[in-house]
């Protein structure tokens, strides 16, 4: 067993040795993370003048803070002499296998900063994605959760919603409300204009830009005569347009003797003597 004497002998010997190596690395550490400090400091300043997303400036202040961090910690080990080759080598293993078993999570990670980044659409669009249309209620790191016109919750994963095709409806100011009307044959082509444009003005919502109402002759159909009828509204209108034009030319051409014809079918039977 060392005695006492060989005991402070070792001590004195190692602190010779690597009290520079301490200090050194004392002194990196302090300056490390203050610049740190300063820099993610910087960092959030810089990206709010940016007028980038709320939900992404934290998140992107975090991730820089946390990978500055982690080179310094690197550089005060090689400071010290401690080896890193191994060290890597079993971090990079470990991070390849849980890049691998996360790739699903990674790839919606890397959508949502693409879609906080891009903004193809924002919180309180209505937008058609994924088989779904609703209204953008929150876009998170990972999910975009859309609340439908039922009032369901829908959570869509932002790897595919990045990377597929998308519809926003409230992108654009205005909207084009496209009708098929059908008249039975035998009735007046010019009448039924005449009793479209009167609704049309009847309803002050419909405008005259983009582009006037348009009425046209579209078809001449199995069983009725198809009119496109095209209107431009306000994109908050589109819906309440549709439904009450639906309504009000059913109405009045009932008033009108304006035949809404339907598919029917004849069925003739003859009698066998």
């Amino acid at each position: 067993m060392m005695n006492i004497e060989e005991i402070i002998k070792l001590v004195t010997e190692l602190a010779i040795t690597y009290s520079p190596k301490i200090f050194g690395a004392a002194v990196i550490a302090f300056v490390g993370f203050w610049i740190i400090g300063k820099a993610t400091k910087m960092l959030a300043k810089m990206l709010e003048k940016q007028k980038i997303d709320d939900s992404l400036r934290p998140f992107l202040v975090s991730l820089t803070n946390m990978t500055l961090k982690v080179l310094l910690v690197l550089s005060i080990f090689n400071v010290l002499g401690i080896q890193m080759t191994s060290f890597i080598a079993i971090l990079g293993a470990a991070g390849l296998a849980v890049g691998m078993a996360l790739s699903g999570t990674l790839q919606n990670f890397a959508g949502g900063v693409i879609i906080l980044i891009i903004k193809p659409f924002k919180v309180g669009d209505v937008i058609q994605a994924q088989g779904f249309t609703g209204v953008v209620k929150e876009i998170q790191i990972f999910n975009t959760i859309l609340k439908t016109p039922d009032n369901q919750t829908i959570i869509i994963p932002n790897g595919g919603l990045s990377n597929a095709s998308m519809t926003n409806f409230s992108t654009e100011p205005y909207r084009r409300v496209d009708l098929t009307v059908g008249v039975g044959y035998g009735d007046s082509t010019q009448k039924t204009r005449a009793v479209l444009n009167d609704i049309i003005a009847q309803d002050k919502r419909i405008l005259q830009e983009p582009a006037p109402p348009f009425i046209a002759l579209a078809e001449l159909a199995d069983s009725s005569i198809n009119f496109t009828v095209r209107l431009w509204v306000k994109s908050s209108d589109y819906w309440g347009v549709t439904f009450d034009m639906n309504e009000k030319i059913y109405n009045r051409f009932n008033e009108e003797g304006l035949n809404i014809p339907y598919p029917q079918m004849d069925v003739h039977i003859h009698k066998n003597d």
